[in-house]
């Protein structure tokens, strides 16, 4: 138990340094060692989205949540570096679903709102944040809200006063740090963490997002690539099966990483 409280301490005081705690998202044990054995990687975090993706189920919550805490596990087991872990929204009980990856040596974890009604959300961070407490663990909870993914045609400014609304509140119930996904302008995440607090608001990089080093200047704790790291992966396999059927080879400069 004493690790993992080591662990557990070492993610929450990356998410507070100066520097942007920057985790490509893994989905298995050999992504897993790739992006730890990667100079300069000091966390892991896991996708759902890739990891479901991977046993042949739709994101969402379709993946049976003992599949889900075994894949994690094994992640976790492969490395010293402390792991967070999308458990999408608590498969229906945040806190047991939080002491059971607690259990498989999970540190932290993201935990999404749904855009269900605040109290319910707010509810279930408080849950997720006592599981820990009743394992000793300092655990790291980012949680997330959807209201940028959810927004549909409301205006900006609107959606922002609501996502910061529920970050204060996920705050103050205890998560660690505030979530909040979507393809957002500087202007934008400026004011989620003026409103959030300064290295509270963790982002994901997708295509044409803003640099990471612009939400490091703008005071972004934390950065991830959700399903993105797998598609990258994904993108090379099919060029390679594209090339090979062309009568190509492997590519010059791939590396034995496996």
């Amino acid at each position: 138990m004493d690790s993992i409280v080591a662990r557990a301490h070492t993610l929450a005081r990356l998410h507070t340094a100066a520097e942007l705690l920057t985790v490509v998202n893994v989905w298995d044990v050999v992504s897993a060692r790739v992006v730890a054995g990667t100079p300069g990687t000091t966390a892991l975090a896991t996708a759902s989205h890739s990891i479901a993706a991977s046993y042949g189920y739709d994101d969402g919550e379709n993946i049976p949540r003992d599949l889900m805490i075994e894949a994690v596990g094994r992640i976790a087991a492969s490395t010293e570096l402390p792991v967070s872990a999308d458990l999408e929204a608590g498969y229906g009980d945040a806190g047991e679903t939080i002491r059971r990856a607690i259990g498989v040596g999970i540190v932290g974890a993201n935990l999404e709102d749904a855009m269900k009604p605040l109290a319910d959300s707010v509810a279930a961070v408080r849950a997720a944040v006592a599981a820990g407490e009743a394992e000793g663990v300092p655990f790291v909870l980012n949680a997330r809200t959807d209201a940028f993914l959810r927004a549909g045609d409301r205006p900006v400014a609107e959606v922002t006063a609501e996502a910061i609304e529920r970050g204060r509140a996920f705050l103050d119930a205890g998560a660690t740090c505030v979530f909040v996904p979507g393809k957002l302008a500087a202007s934008t995440v400026a004011e989620l963490v003026a409103g959030i607090g300064d290295r509270r608001v963790s982002l994901i990089s997708v295509p044409g997002a803003i640099p990471l080093q612009t939400m490091a200047e703008l005071g972004v704790a934390r950065v991830s690539f959700g399903p993105w790291s797998q598609r990258v992966a994904l993108t090379a396999l099919s060029e390679l099966t594209t090339a090979a059927l062309a009568g190509g080879g492997v590519p010059e400069g791939t590396r034995v990483l496996n």
